[in-house]
Formats: structure tokens, C-alpha cells, sequence
């Protein structure tokens, strides 16, 4: 496939103000991946993760659907291939990447959609948003880590029911269960993702990124662990600031709290 051809199934856009957009453009055939589009996306998430003038990630897909997962015509090519390999997974390069990913999901997202959905960092769904686990009724193993994420957030009988029945999760059960954090009209779906990115992008940059890891590395451990991982994170980061990057920050505060209307 051209790389041209790839381009129009992978769209990237840059805003002027330091978000960025990706959206998987195959409407017709409900955004399904298949492997040179998997490949590109990895590799458009990796340059973004890398570009100064980007500092959040929308991603999104067109038409009726988010992403209804692995195109099933050359599942052998994508299950079979180099899919092992950090640099052409998709999923790899999202969690490699400092920068909060937001999911804005219109319609369905499926199978290794779901997945690509539960490595972004904040999720907002429309209302007729769906997500569904058929890796056992097309006999996919899970591979993007759908088994292990699922349950950690929606608590273990759920996520069992989900994934053993294949039975759709609705955009309000996914609010409910702590899945997505909004669930807003499909009209103002990348509004409010653009909303959340522009929130994010007016805090202080280098602490979103730390915060991000912390919080994605913790979740990785036992609270005792996770714990000491914060302890030992703080203090490289105090020990690491200077003189005029503390006065800075006193003058910050002190800007703020001269305003008693301001709003946090």
C-alpha cells in the first residue's frame, strides 16, 4: 500500500495550540486495522511523542465507529507478522509515550479497539458509544492487554462477563464503572476532548509529564511500592530544581492567591 494511500487511513493533524490529532479514517469498513495502518500508527504516535510543537494527543476515528478492531481478512499477516515488535505496535508506542493520550470514542470500539482505547490516559465517549472483548467468540487471544487492564478497572466480575460473553459495555455502564470519564453528546464529542487537552496543556509541562508517569508506573505495582516509587520521584525532582525555579514558583503562588476569583 502507497504510503500516500496510508496517510488518508491514518490522519494526523497539528493544532496551534499543542494538541494534536489522530484519527483512523477507514469508515467504511468501521476504522477496522489493518497491518501497514497498525504500523503506521505507531509510527505517527512516535514522532508526535517527540515533537516539541505537541503536547497532547486527541485520538479519535470517522464515521460511525472508533475502532472495531483487527481487519480479519489478514489476520494471519497481523497475528503471525512482527507484531512483537515495539517499533510497528501501536499500543507499545502509546504506552512508551510521556504525553497524556485522550480517547475521544464515537460508536464502537472492538476487540483491539477496546485495547487501543484502554491505552489512552482519559477517555470521553459519546452516547452511543459501545465497547466490546470478542476475542472469544473469533478465538483471538488478547495481546494489547485487555485481559490484564479490564479487570483493574472495572473490578474482575465485570470485566470476566465482558470479555467471556462478548456482550457490548454501553457508554453510561462505562461512565458508571469508572471506564470513561464523560459521556457527552457525539456533537460534542471532540469539543469536550479538546476541552480536557487544553486544561491539561495550561499546567506546567515537565510536571504533567512526571505526573503521567507516576501515575501510569504506580498503577503498575502494590500500594507499598507505589508508594516509595512517588517518595523517590519527588525527591529527584526537588533535589534537581534550582534557586530561580522555586522563587518562580512562591512568585506563582502568590500570583494566584492575590485573586481570591480565581478558579483552580
Amino acid at each position: 500500500m502507497a504510503q500516500s494511500d496510508l496517510a488518508s487511513l491514518i490522519l494526523v493533524t497539528r493544532g496551534q495550540n499543542g494538541v494534536a490529532t489522530i484519527t483512523i479514517n477507514r469508515p467504511k469498513s468501521l476504522n477496522s486495522l489493518t497491518r501497514p495502518m497498525m504500523v503506521r500508527m505507531a509510527r505517527e504516535i512516535k514522532a508526535l511523542a517527540v515533537d516539541d510543537s505537541v503536547q497532547v494527543i486527541i485520538l479519535t476515528g470517522s464515521g460511525r465507529s472508533f475502532c472495531s478492531g483487527v481487519d480479519l481478512t489478514s489476520a494471519e499477516d497481523v497475528f503471525k507478522g512482527d507484531v512483537k515488535d515495539v517499533e510497528t505496535d501501536p499500543v507499545a508506542q502509546m504506552e512508551l509515550c510521556k504525553k497524556p493520550i485522550i480517547g475521544a470514542i464515537n460508536g464502537f470500539a472492538v476487540t483491539a479497539g477496546f485495547e487501543i482505547a484502554l491505552a489512552c490516559d482519559i477517555l470521553v465517549a459519546s452516547k452511543g458509544a459501545k465497547f466490546m472483548d470478542t476475542h472469544a467468540r473469533f478465538g483471538i487471544f488478547p495481546s494489547w492487554g485487555l485481559s490484564q487492564k479490564l479487570p483493574r478497572i472495572i473490578g474482575a466480575g465485570r470485566a470476566r462477563e465482558a470479555s467471556l460473553t462478548a456482550m457490548p459495555i454501553t457508554a453510561e455502564q462505562a461512565e458508571k464503572w469508572g471506564l470513561v470519564n464523560y459521556v457527552v453528546d457525539e456533537s460534542e464529542l471532540l469539543k469536550k476532548a479538546q476541552d480536557i487537552a487544553e486544561a491539561i496543556i495550561k499546567n506546567n509541562q515537565d510536571l504533567v509529564l512526571r505526573y503521567k508517569a507516576v501515575l501510569n508506573d504506580g498503577l503498575k505495582l502494590d500500594l507499598g511500592h507505589a508508594l516509595s516509587l512517588e517518595k523517590e520521584r519527588a525527591y529527584d525532582y526537588y533535589n534537581g530544581m534550582t534557586k530561580e525555579q522555586f522563587k518562580k514558583m512562591q512568585e506563582f503562588i502568590a500570583g494566584r492567591s492575590a485573586k481570591p476569583s480565581s478558579k483552580l
